[in-house]
């Protein structure tokens, strides 16, 4: 059970497309003090379709799509490249709500991702120009040498290319919003992509 108050949620009032809805509850998430409400699960599949999930930052929700990043050539990136589905899932406790996601996800071209990179801290960047994202690591001493030169360049060239970075789009095929319920009445609005649009339905908790 919860210890905090709930916001009450009428489906009846929700918008035609869930993009409205997610960003409604974004601000209301923030607004409520959630930690990290930009934090996200991220599930894809591996090439013989065996699951794998983490947690990533969501770098956007528009038109094109949720938006995320990574390496091409990281674990997540090979995954996506080789089975190009995935599922994402937020969680904010603060106000007992989820949203989840699943569809088709693409690769954006070389110039946004490379510009999604550049638009973030030297941080962002320092880690990124050190690169090998999942690969087997000798020793702290040799992350601690690579990153050092990383960061250094990160703050000399700013806008420093990092041709394996990849800001990527999910468009999702059904999204579903979660309101928990203290007496476990939990509300749960689902929308489908169809041909003519959204269609919504209720699902039982």
């Amino acid at each position: 059970m919860w210890d905090v108050d709930l916001p009450a949620f009428d489906p009846a009032t929700a918008p035609a497309e869930p993009l409205a809805l997610f960003t409604a509850w974004f601000a209301e998430a923030v607004a409520a003090g959630q930690v990290e409400p930009h934090t996200m699960s991220l599930a894809t599949t591996d090439e013989e379709g065996l699951p794998d999930v983490r947690t990533v930052m969501l770098h956007g929700a528009d038109a094109s799509g949720w938006s995320f990043a990574t390496h091409a050539d990281s674990r997540k990136g090979r995954q996506l490249a080789a089975r190009p589905h995935a599922a994402l899932g937020f969680y904010w406790p603060a106000q007992g709500r989820q949203v989840r996601l699943r569809g088709p996800v693409t690769a954006a071209p070389s110039a946004e991702s490379q510009s999604d990179l550049h638009a973030r801290s030297t941080g962002a960047l320092a880690a990124a120009l050190t690169g090998r994202q999942s690969q087997v690591l000798g020793s702290l001493e040799e992350l601690a040498r690579r990153s050092e030169a990383a960061w250094e360049r990160a703050q000399r060239e700013p806008d420093a290319p990092v041709p394996t970075w990849t800001l990527y789009h999910l468009r999702p095929q059904a999204v579903e919003f979660f309101q928990g319920d203290a007496r476990r009445r939990h509300i749960r609005l689902n929308y489908r992509r169809t041909e003519d649009g959204w269609a919504t339905e209720l699902l039982w908790p």
